[in-house]
């Protein structure tokens, strides 16, 4: 707890002033953490109504192209990105100055805390993660207890998500258990013999007419209308960080009707 507190001291004392992320997970982190001053760019992909409710407040910062050389003009003192960086970026940022932090990809909700943090802490925000994380913690003890409902997630093209991945476990707080299913897609013949309790369906880009939206035009497919649905904002799944905090709460209430 004493190096906890160094660790997060010492960040404080050396807030970056100019932030930069190259990666639409870590924007959304940055968007929710850090203080409006601090923000020196974000992605293209952050200021598209289509890819993140956020959009509206990315807007109001520079955009970049996700690369390293796309902020560079901008003296960013710090860039945050996610998932590991090449070294070739890695190095171009050390030979500039530039501090990088690189945040994993979530596999738990352990892990979306420990990106949280992470961040918060960098750059000198410890209070603002420290209340995220206090919500996530909330909603995790507050989770239903009962039997949870048997439930498929679905996407565009009948793309599902893993049982024991991620979006499952946010799943569970929500009081939902995704069904174990063979590979990432949903067979049309389970729809019909084997329908699950609860269609949870993403409305990711759901105007948009593709191969995937027409997978839903098949008669098979047609058949899911007729199951219980509860439509789900696909964005906040993208990244499945905190955004989805609000979202499971929301299904909590209407899984419980």
């Amino acid at each position: 707890m004493a190096a906890s507190a160094l660790l997060l001291g010492g960040a404080a004392d050396a807030a970056p002033r100019r932030v930069a992320s190259l990666n639409l997970c870590t924007d959304e982190l940055l968007l929710m953490l850090a203080a409006p001053g601090q923000i020196a760019s974000v992605t293209h992909l952050a200021q598209q109504e289509a890819e993140t409710p956020l959009w509206r407040q990315a807007r109001a910062y520079p955009r970049n192209d996700g690369s390293l050389l796309s902020v560079v003009a901008l003296q960013p003192d710090l860039v945050v990105t996610m998932g590991g960086g090449t070294r070739d970026r890695l190095g171009i940022a050390a030979r500039l100055g530039i501090r990088t932090l690189d945040l994993v990809f979530a596999q738990t909700l352990g892990d979306v805390a420990d990106n949280v943090r992470r961040l918060a802490a960098a750059i000198g925000r410890p209070e603002a993660g420290t209340a995220l994380i206090r919500r996530m913690s909330a909603l995790i003890r507050s989770r239903p207890r009962g039997g949870r409902i048997d439930t498929i997630w679905l996407g565009g093209g009948g793309r599902t998500v893993a049982a024991t991945g991620l979006e499952a476990q946010w799943m569970v707080l929500a009081g939902l258990r995704q069904r174990p299913l063979q590979g990432d897609r949903v067979p049309l013949e389970t729809l019909v013999a084997s329908p699950p309790a609860l269609l949870l369906r993403s409305d990711y880009r759901a105007g948009q007419y593709s191969s995937d939206q027409r997978w839903l035009s098949h008669p098979a497919a047609r058949h899911a209308a007729a199951l219980r649905t509860l439509p789900t904002d696909g964005r906040r799944w993208t990244c499945m960080g905190p955004l989805l905090i609000e979202e499971i709460e929301r299904l909590r209430r209407e899984a419980a009707r």
